[in-house]
Protein backbone atom coordinates (compact mmCIF):
# COMPACT_ATOMS: atom_id res chain seq x y z
CA UNK A 1 0.00 0.00 0.00
CA UNK A 2 2.26 3.04 -1.20
CA UNK A 3 0.11 6.13 -1.92
CA UNK A 4 -2.65 6.07 -4.33
CA UNK A 5 -3.00 3.93 -6.78
CA UNK A 6 -4.45 3.80 -10.18
CA UNK A 7 -8.04 4.06 -10.75
CA UNK A 8 -10.21 1.89 -12.72
CA UNK A 9 -12.92 4.58 -13.69
CA UNK A 10 -11.85 7.59 -15.11
CA UNK A 11 -9.93 11.19 -13.43
CA UNK A 12 -11.39 14.34 -13.52
CA UNK A 13 -8.94 17.78 -13.18
CA UNK A 14 -10.44 21.22 -12.63
CA UNK A 15 -11.46 23.81 -15.07
CA UNK A 16 -8.11 25.84 -14.56
CA UNK A 17 -5.88 22.50 -15.71
CA UNK A 18 -7.26 21.48 -18.03
CA UNK A 19 -6.75 24.93 -19.70
CA UNK A 20 -3.02 24.64 -18.70
CA UNK A 21 -2.68 21.15 -20.44
CA UNK A 22 -4.56 22.59 -23.77
CA UNK A 23 -2.22 26.06 -23.55
CA UNK A 24 0.45 23.18 -24.26
CA UNK A 25 -0.89 21.80 -26.99
CA UNK A 26 -1.33 25.40 -28.88
CA UNK A 27 -5.31 25.67 -28.11
CA UNK A 28 -5.86 29.09 -26.90
CA UNK A 29 -8.00 29.55 -23.63
CA UNK A 30 -9.36 32.15 -21.30
CA UNK A 31 -6.11 33.23 -19.29
CA UNK A 32 -6.51 33.63 -15.29
CA UNK A 33 -4.81 32.88 -12.11
CA UNK A 34 -6.21 30.42 -9.41
CA UNK A 35 -7.44 31.68 -6.22
CA UNK A 36 -7.46 29.88 -2.67
CA UNK A 37 -8.48 33.51 -0.52
CA UNK A 38 -10.03 36.42 -1.39
CA UNK A 39 -6.54 38.63 -0.93
CA UNK A 40 -5.29 35.88 -4.08
CA UNK A 41 -8.31 37.13 -6.26
CA UNK A 42 -7.47 40.62 -5.61
CA UNK A 43 -3.99 40.22 -6.50
CA UNK A 44 -5.10 37.67 -9.64
CA UNK A 45 -7.36 40.25 -10.87
CA UNK A 46 -4.69 43.13 -10.75
CA UNK A 47 -2.00 40.64 -12.34
CA UNK A 48 -4.58 40.35 -15.49
CA UNK A 49 -4.56 43.92 -15.78
CA UNK A 50 -8.13 43.93 -17.48
CA UNK A 51 -11.07 46.23 -16.83
CA UNK A 52 -13.99 43.00 -16.41
CA UNK A 53 -12.99 39.48 -15.00
CA UNK A 54 -14.55 36.40 -14.30
CA UNK A 55 -14.52 35.06 -10.63
CA UNK A 56 -15.36 31.20 -11.24
CA UNK A 57 -15.77 28.20 -8.71
CA UNK A 58 -13.95 25.23 -9.48
CA UNK A 59 -14.73 21.82 -8.62
CA UNK A 60 -15.33 19.14 -10.72
CA UNK A 61 -19.00 19.83 -11.75
CA UNK A 62 -20.62 21.70 -14.40
CA UNK A 63 -23.70 24.29 -14.21
CA UNK A 64 -21.25 26.26 -11.74
CA UNK A 65 -23.03 29.47 -13.15
CA UNK A 66 -26.39 28.17 -12.20
CA UNK A 67 -25.73 27.99 -8.19
CA UNK A 68 -23.80 31.50 -8.11
CA UNK A 69 -20.36 29.74 -9.00
CA UNK A 70 -19.45 32.33 -11.63
CA UNK A 71 -19.64 36.02 -11.36
CA UNK A 72 -18.16 38.93 -13.23
CA UNK A 73 -16.34 41.53 -11.72
CA UNK A 74 -14.65 44.75 -12.56
CA UNK A 75 -12.09 45.89 -9.72
CA UNK A 76 -9.62 43.97 -6.76
CA UNK A 77 -12.27 44.73 -4.66
CA UNK A 78 -15.23 42.69 -6.21
CA UNK A 79 -12.72 40.10 -6.97
CA UNK A 80 -12.38 39.54 -3.08
CA UNK A 81 -15.74 40.03 -2.26
CA UNK A 82 -17.05 37.54 -4.46
CA UNK A 83 -14.25 35.13 -4.14
CA UNK A 84 -14.74 35.52 -0.09
CA UNK A 85 -18.36 34.28 -1.10
CA UNK A 86 -17.82 31.30 -2.81
CA UNK A 87 -14.51 29.85 -1.22
CA UNK A 88 -15.90 27.39 1.83
CA UNK A 89 -19.23 27.48 0.08
CA UNK A 90 -21.14 24.17 -0.57
CA UNK A 91 -22.10 24.80 -4.32
CA UNK A 92 -24.97 23.25 -5.70
CA UNK A 93 -25.52 22.46 -9.44
CA UNK A 94 -27.35 20.06 -11.12
CA UNK A 95 -24.22 17.72 -11.22
CA UNK A 96 -23.53 17.82 -7.42
CA UNK A 97 -26.44 16.33 -6.58
CA UNK A 98 -28.29 17.62 -3.41
CA UNK A 99 -25.28 18.54 -0.96
CA UNK A 100 -23.13 20.26 -2.84
CA UNK A 101 -19.55 20.48 -3.77
CA UNK A 102 -17.22 22.73 -1.21
CA UNK A 103 -15.19 25.05 -3.29
CA UNK A 104 -11.81 24.97 -2.33
CA UNK A 105 -10.15 27.11 -4.98
CA UNK A 106 -11.47 29.95 -7.63
CA UNK A 107 -10.13 30.93 -10.79
CA UNK A 108 -9.79 34.42 -11.44
CA UNK A 109 -10.17 35.08 -15.61
CA UNK A 110 -10.05 37.38 -18.08
CA UNK A 111 -12.82 38.98 -19.42
CA UNK A 112 -13.64 38.60 -23.06
CA UNK A 113 -15.79 40.00 -26.11
CA UNK A 114 -18.54 37.07 -27.21
CA UNK A 115 -19.53 36.77 -30.50
CA UNK A 116 -20.59 33.53 -30.86
CA UNK A 117 -20.83 30.39 -28.74
CA UNK A 118 -20.51 27.08 -29.61
CA UNK A 119 -19.73 23.77 -28.25
CA UNK A 120 -16.78 21.14 -28.85
CA UNK A 121 -16.16 17.72 -27.68
CA UNK A 122 -14.62 14.50 -28.04
CA UNK A 123 -15.32 11.22 -26.18
CA UNK A 124 -15.21 7.83 -26.99
CA UNK A 125 -18.43 6.27 -28.88
CA UNK A 126 -18.08 2.91 -27.57
CA UNK A 127 -20.74 1.47 -30.23
CA UNK A 128 -17.98 2.44 -32.91
CA UNK A 129 -14.89 1.33 -31.09
CA UNK A 130 -13.37 4.92 -31.35
CA UNK A 131 -13.46 8.46 -30.07
CA UNK A 132 -15.87 10.75 -31.68
CA UNK A 133 -15.46 14.73 -32.07
CA UNK A 134 -18.76 16.82 -31.83
CA UNK A 135 -18.98 19.93 -32.70
CA UNK A 136 -22.60 22.10 -32.29
CA UNK A 137 -23.59 25.87 -33.16
CA UNK A 138 -25.39 25.56 -30.20
CA UNK A 139 -23.41 26.01 -26.94
CA UNK A 140 -23.09 27.20 -23.56
CA UNK A 141 -26.08 24.18 -23.70
CA UNK A 142 -25.47 20.78 -22.34
CA UNK A 143 -24.88 18.79 -25.78
CA UNK A 144 -27.33 15.99 -24.00
CA UNK A 145 -30.07 18.33 -24.36
CA UNK A 146 -29.38 19.25 -27.95
CA UNK A 147 -29.16 15.46 -28.79
CA UNK A 148 -32.52 15.03 -27.58
CA UNK A 149 -34.34 17.90 -29.06
CA UNK A 150 -32.08 18.78 -32.09
CA UNK A 151 -30.36 15.91 -33.56
CA UNK A 152 -28.86 17.86 -37.08
CA UNK A 153 -27.36 20.00 -34.84
CA UNK A 154 -24.62 18.21 -34.06
CA UNK A 155 -21.88 17.10 -36.30
CA UNK A 156 -20.09 13.73 -35.41
CA UNK A 157 -16.68 13.02 -36.56
CA UNK A 158 -14.84 9.38 -35.98
CA UNK A 159 -11.28 9.80 -35.02
CA UNK A 160 -8.44 7.37 -36.27
CA UNK A 161 -6.70 6.66 -32.76
CA UNK A 162 -3.36 6.82 -35.07
CA UNK A 163 -3.88 9.56 -36.77
CA UNK A 164 -6.46 11.58 -34.72
CA UNK A 165 -8.34 14.40 -36.68
CA UNK A 166 -7.66 14.41 -40.39
CA UNK A 167 -7.45 18.09 -42.13
CA UNK A 168 -10.76 17.38 -44.31
CA UNK A 169 -12.22 16.52 -40.95
CA UNK A 170 -11.06 19.92 -39.26
CA UNK A 171 -12.19 21.89 -42.16
CA UNK A 172 -15.53 20.13 -42.27
CA UNK A 173 -16.08 21.08 -38.82
CA UNK A 174 -15.00 24.57 -39.03
CA UNK A 175 -17.56 24.77 -42.07
CA UNK A 176 -20.25 23.51 -40.05
CA UNK A 177 -20.11 26.19 -38.15
CA UNK A 178 -19.85 28.53 -40.60
CA UNK A 179 -16.81 30.15 -39.72
CA UNK A 180 -14.74 32.29 -42.38
CA UNK A 181 -11.24 33.85 -42.91
CA UNK A 182 -9.04 34.20 -40.22
CA UNK A 183 -10.82 32.75 -37.94
CA UNK A 184 -11.48 29.41 -39.72
CA UNK A 185 -7.87 28.75 -39.93
CA UNK A 186 -7.46 29.50 -36.11
CA UNK A 187 -10.24 27.29 -35.48
CA UNK A 188 -8.56 24.28 -37.93
CA UNK A 189 -5.20 24.46 -35.38
CA UNK A 190 -7.76 24.35 -32.12
CA UNK A 191 -9.51 21.69 -33.18
CA UNK A 192 -6.23 19.72 -34.51
CA UNK A 193 -5.04 20.70 -30.91
CA UNK A 194 -7.67 19.31 -28.68
CA UNK A 195 -7.85 16.14 -31.05
CA UNK A 196 -3.67 15.94 -30.08
CA UNK A 197 -4.22 16.31 -26.21
CA UNK A 198 -7.21 13.59 -26.15
CA UNK A 199 -5.14 11.19 -27.64
CA UNK A 200 -1.93 11.14 -26.16
CA UNK A 201 -2.96 12.19 -22.91
CA UNK A 202 -5.18 8.97 -23.01
CA UNK A 203 -8.52 10.96 -22.00
CA UNK A 204 -12.10 9.84 -22.15
CA UNK A 205 -13.65 13.10 -22.37
CA UNK A 206 -12.14 16.65 -24.06
CA UNK A 207 -15.39 18.84 -23.64
CA UNK A 208 -15.08 22.49 -24.67
CA UNK A 209 -18.39 24.46 -23.55
CA UNK A 210 -18.54 27.42 -24.67
CA UNK A 211 -16.02 27.38 -27.30
CA UNK A 212 -16.20 31.02 -28.46
CA UNK A 213 -15.00 33.74 -31.01
CA UNK A 214 -14.62 36.88 -29.77
CA UNK A 215 -15.28 39.94 -31.44
CA UNK A 216 -12.08 40.50 -33.00
CA UNK A 217 -11.88 37.10 -34.34
CA UNK A 218 -10.23 35.18 -31.68
CA UNK A 219 -10.89 31.05 -31.00
CA UNK A 220 -10.94 30.83 -27.44
CA UNK A 221 -11.90 28.33 -24.82
CA UNK A 222 -13.83 29.88 -22.23
CA UNK A 223 -14.63 26.77 -20.45
CA UNK A 224 -12.66 23.45 -20.45
CA UNK A 225 -13.47 19.87 -19.46
CA UNK A 226 -11.25 17.05 -19.41
CA UNK A 227 -11.29 12.95 -17.95
CA UNK A 228 -8.98 10.71 -18.21
CA UNK A 229 -8.79 7.03 -18.06
CA UNK A 230 -7.58 5.75 -14.76
CA UNK A 231 -5.99 2.64 -16.08
CA UNK A 232 -3.74 4.59 -18.33
CA UNK A 233 -2.44 7.27 -15.61
CA UNK A 234 0.89 5.49 -14.61
CA UNK A 235 1.76 6.86 -18.52
CA UNK A 236 0.87 10.56 -17.77
CA UNK A 237 2.90 11.19 -14.14
CA UNK A 238 2.13 15.10 -14.06
CA UNK A 239 -1.60 14.26 -15.03
CA UNK A 240 -1.86 11.50 -12.20
CA UNK A 241 -0.77 14.80 -10.27
CA UNK A 242 -3.06 16.93 -10.81
CA UNK A 243 -5.62 14.09 -8.65
CA UNK A 244 -7.44 16.29 -6.07
CA UNK A 245 -8.88 13.74 -3.65
CA UNK A 246 -11.15 16.73 -2.22
CA UNK A 247 -13.33 16.76 -5.35
CA UNK A 248 -13.83 12.60 -4.92
CA UNK A 249 -15.64 11.16 -2.22
CA UNK A 250 -13.52 9.56 0.75
CA UNK A 251 -14.71 6.28 0.41
CA UNK A 252 -13.54 5.85 -3.22
CA UNK A 253 -10.28 7.30 -1.98
CA UNK A 254 -9.77 5.34 1.07
CA UNK A 255 -10.48 2.31 -0.99
CA UNK A 256 -7.93 2.94 -3.89
CA UNK A 257 -5.00 3.23 -0.96
CA UNK A 258 -5.89 -0.95 -0.69
CA UNK A 259 -6.18 -1.85 -4.61
CA UNK A 260 -9.95 -1.92 -4.12
CA UNK A 261 -11.91 -0.62 -7.16
CA UNK A 262 -15.25 1.44 -5.64
CA UNK A 263 -17.82 3.04 -6.91
CA UNK A 264 -20.49 4.70 -4.42
CA UNK A 265 -23.86 4.83 -5.43
CA UNK A 266 -27.51 5.31 -3.68
CA UNK A 267 -28.77 2.12 -2.27
CA UNK A 268 -28.76 0.50 0.81
CA UNK A 269 -27.24 -2.91 0.47
CA UNK A 270 -23.27 -2.86 0.34
CA UNK A 271 -21.88 -5.52 -2.20
CA UNK A 272 -18.00 -6.82 -2.10
CA UNK A 273 -17.16 -8.87 -4.91
CA UNK A 274 -14.22 -10.27 -7.29
CA UNK A 275 -14.48 -9.15 -10.77
CA UNK A 276 -16.22 -6.23 -12.33
CA UNK A 277 -18.75 -8.47 -14.24
CA UNK A 278 -19.54 -10.67 -11.47
CA UNK A 279 -19.96 -7.21 -9.41
CA UNK A 280 -22.35 -6.16 -12.17
CA UNK A 281 -24.09 -9.49 -12.07
CA UNK A 282 -24.37 -9.34 -8.31
CA UNK A 283 -25.83 -5.84 -8.21
CA UNK A 284 -28.53 -6.57 -11.44
CA UNK A 285 -29.79 -9.48 -8.81
CA UNK A 286 -30.50 -7.62 -5.95
CA UNK A 287 -32.64 -4.95 -7.83
CA UNK A 288 -34.19 -8.30 -9.39
CA UNK A 289 -35.00 -9.14 -5.74
CA UNK A 290 -36.63 -5.51 -4.54
CA UNK A 291 -33.08 -4.38 -3.17
CA UNK A 292 -31.10 -1.72 -4.41
CA UNK A 293 -27.06 -1.86 -4.34
CA UNK A 294 -25.03 1.07 -1.94
CA UNK A 295 -21.90 0.47 -3.93
CA UNK A 296 -19.79 -1.41 -6.62
CA UNK A 297 -16.67 -2.68 -4.96
CA UNK A 298 -14.89 -4.97 -6.67
CA UNK A 299 -11.91 -6.22 -4.39
CA UNK A 300 -10.00 -7.65 -7.16
CA UNK A 301 -8.41 -11.11 -7.66
CA UNK A 302 -5.69 -10.91 -5.55
CA UNK A 303 -6.72 -9.28 -2.35
CA UNK A 304 -5.25 -10.47 1.00
CA UNK A 305 -6.74 -10.26 4.49
CA UNK A 306 -6.34 -6.89 4.85
CA UNK A 307 -7.41 -5.66 1.80
CA UNK A 308 -11.24 -7.52 2.97
CA UNK A 309 -10.86 -5.60 6.04
CA UNK A 310 -10.21 -2.83 4.51
CA UNK A 311 -13.47 -3.18 2.24
CA UNK A 312 -15.62 -3.91 4.78
CA UNK A 313 -14.42 -0.80 6.81
CA UNK A 314 -15.75 1.28 4.09
CA UNK A 315 -18.78 -0.70 3.40
CA UNK A 316 -19.98 -0.09 6.75
CA UNK A 317 -18.77 3.81 7.16
CA UNK A 318 -22.08 4.90 4.89
CA UNK A 319 -24.44 4.80 7.25
CA UNK A 320 -26.70 3.93 4.16
CA UNK A 321 -25.70 0.60 4.04
CA UNK A 322 -28.24 -1.58 5.90
CA UNK A 323 -27.09 -5.07 4.87
CA UNK A 324 -24.29 -6.41 3.38
CA UNK A 325 -23.61 -9.24 0.35
CA UNK A 326 -20.41 -10.88 -0.38
CA UNK A 327 -20.02 -12.70 -3.43
CA UNK A 328 -17.00 -14.41 -4.46
CA UNK A 329 -16.14 -16.34 -7.02
CA UNK A 330 -12.39 -18.08 -5.98
CA UNK A 331 -10.01 -18.89 -9.14
CA UNK A 332 -6.84 -16.85 -8.65
CA UNK A 333 -8.19 -15.81 -5.62
CA UNK A 334 -9.13 -18.92 -2.51
CA UNK A 335 -12.39 -19.04 -0.68
CA UNK A 336 -10.91 -19.87 2.99
CA UNK A 337 -8.56 -16.79 2.30
CA UNK A 338 -11.34 -14.48 1.64
CA UNK A 339 -13.58 -16.36 4.59
CA UNK A 340 -10.71 -15.58 7.17
CA UNK A 341 -10.77 -11.82 5.46
CA UNK A 342 -14.50 -11.63 6.38
CA UNK A 343 -14.36 -13.15 10.08
CA UNK A 344 -11.74 -10.75 10.70
CA UNK A 345 -13.38 -7.83 9.27
CA UNK A 346 -16.86 -8.60 10.85
CA UNK A 347 -14.99 -8.89 14.61
CA UNK A 348 -12.83 -5.87 14.06
CA UNK A 349 -15.79 -3.56 13.30
CA UNK A 350 -18.19 -5.27 15.11
CA UNK A 351 -20.77 -5.95 12.34
CA UNK A 352 -24.23 -5.36 13.66
CA UNK A 353 -26.45 -5.46 10.38
CA UNK A 354 -26.71 -8.43 8.40
CA UNK A 355 -24.67 -10.54 6.13
CA UNK A 356 -25.38 -12.63 3.52
CA UNK A 357 -21.55 -14.40 2.18
CA UNK A 358 -21.94 -16.48 -0.93
CA UNK A 359 -18.60 -18.17 -1.65
CA UNK A 360 -18.16 -20.53 -4.88
CA UNK A 361 -14.74 -22.46 -6.03
CA UNK A 362 -11.16 -22.47 -5.22
CA UNK A 363 -11.24 -24.20 -1.30
CA UNK A 364 -14.74 -23.44 -1.38
CA UNK A 365 -15.42 -26.24 1.43
CA UNK A 366 -12.61 -25.12 3.63
CA UNK A 367 -14.13 -21.34 3.64
CA UNK A 368 -17.54 -22.48 4.23
CA UNK A 369 -16.36 -24.50 7.04
CA UNK A 370 -14.45 -21.18 8.55
CA UNK A 371 -17.68 -19.27 8.21
CA UNK A 372 -19.66 -22.18 9.68
CA UNK A 373 -17.07 -22.74 12.69
CA UNK A 374 -16.77 -18.38 13.67
CA UNK A 375 -19.98 -17.96 15.73
CA UNK A 376 -20.86 -14.90 14.13
CA UNK A 377 -24.27 -14.26 12.67
CA UNK A 378 -23.11 -14.46 8.69
CA UNK A 379 -25.94 -16.30 6.67
CA UNK A 380 -24.67 -18.82 3.97
CA UNK A 381 -25.99 -19.10 0.48
CA UNK A 382 -24.57 -21.28 -1.97
CA UNK A 383 -26.22 -19.17 -4.99
CA UNK A 384 -26.14 -15.85 -6.26
CA UNK A 385 -29.72 -15.60 -6.52
CA UNK A 386 -30.21 -17.19 -3.06
CA UNK A 387 -27.70 -14.86 -1.46
CA UNK A 388 -29.66 -11.90 -3.32
CA UNK A 389 -32.97 -12.82 -1.79
CA UNK A 390 -31.89 -13.29 1.64
CA UNK A 391 -29.80 -10.00 1.84
CA UNK A 392 -32.98 -8.62 0.17
CA UNK A 393 -35.34 -9.90 2.89
CA UNK A 394 -33.57 -9.00 5.96
CA UNK A 395 -32.97 -5.63 5.26
CA UNK A 396 -36.41 -5.02 4.29
CA UNK A 397 -37.46 -6.55 7.41
CA UNK A 398 -35.43 -4.04 9.07
CA UNK A 399 -36.93 -0.94 7.62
Amino acid sequence: MVGLNPRPYPMKIHEYQAKEILENYGVRVQSGVVAESPEQAAAAFEQLGMPLAVVKAQIHAGGRGKGGGVKLVRSAAEAAEEAGAMLGMMLKTPQTGPEGQKVRKVFVAEGLDLAQEFYLGIALDRRLGQPVMMVSAEGGVEIEEVAASNPEAILRLPLDPRQGLLPYQARRAAFFLGLQGGTFKKALSFLQGLSRAYLELDCSLAEINPLVITEDGEVVALDAKINFDGSALYRHPKVAAMRDVHEEDPKEVEASKFDLNYIALEGNIGCMVNGAGLAMATMDTIQLHGGSPANFLDVGGGAEEENITEAFRILISDPNVKGILVNIFGGIMRCDVIARGVIAAARNVELKIPLVVRLEGTNVKEGRQLLAESGLAISPATSLDEAARMVCEAVHALA
